[in-house]
């Protein structure tokens, strides 16, 4: 589980705050030997990653709160549209060869393929490989032909959570998901591609929690 590394002060600060709840951020300072507006980016931090609870005219409370589930909590909190990169789409009628020059242009590990504007499969750089290896005319046969096809692709919608992109990430063995959004058409569920969420997505986000806490 990844720890988010608190300061000796601040780790000092939640131990007063436990021993003397409700306790002021003045009275906090007098038993550091420190002035009130020295120890404010720390009241600051641990208040808003949710450590803290502040309380106007009363002082500060411990929330019992760990900040490992703090961290579990921000990363359930945001959504696939919140972190989401731009997709690389090709139609299903693109050339092999042209969906493979697209994909190392791109400097991506798989493209999404859509049909009439809707997502119908996804190459990856080892389809492009094995099928290479494999003779076919790449100038000549669409990447329509060598795709995985729907519904064997694992997608994510807008609203749910970084988390759950992980997990099937991980459960599935694919570099990236993509981020669809369902519609409905004469009875039939298509899916129209917004996005997308890889390992470099997941990987960013972490970093960005843990330098900001």
């Amino acid at each position: 589980m990844i720890k988010i590394q608190l300061s000796e002060r601040q780790q000092k600060i939640i131990d007063i705050v436990k021993d003397n709840e409700p306790i002021t951020g003045e009275e906090i300072a007098k038993q550091l030997k420190l002035t009130r507006a020295t120890l404010r980016p720390d009241f600051s931090i641990l208040t808003m990653v949710g450590i803290l609870e502040a309380r106007p005219k009363v002082g500060y409370f411990y929330s019992g709160k760990e900040i490992s589930s703090i961290f579990l909590q921000q990363v359930k909190n945001l959504k696939a549209k919140d972190v989401k990169s731009l997709p690389i789409i090709v139609d299903e009628q693109t050339t092999t060869y042209d969906a493979m020059v697209t994909m190392f242009l791109e400097d991506v590990g798989s493209i999404y393929v859509t049909n009439e504007g809707y997502l119908s499969g996804i190459v990856s750089r080892k389809d492009f490989l094995k099928n290479a290896i494999g003779g076919i005319d790449i100038n000549k046969i669409p990447v329509g032909v060598i795709m995985t096809r729907m519904p064997n692709i694992v997608t994510i919608t807008l609203e749910e959570n970084v988390l759950d992109a992980a997990i099937k990430i991980i459960e599935h063995e694919v570099d990236s998901l993509p981020v669809v959004e369902e519609i409905s058409e004469e009875n039939k569920k298509k899916y129209k591609v917004v996005g997308k969420i890889s390992k470099t997505n997941i990987v960013r986000v972490l970093v960005d929690l843990c330098q900001n806490a």
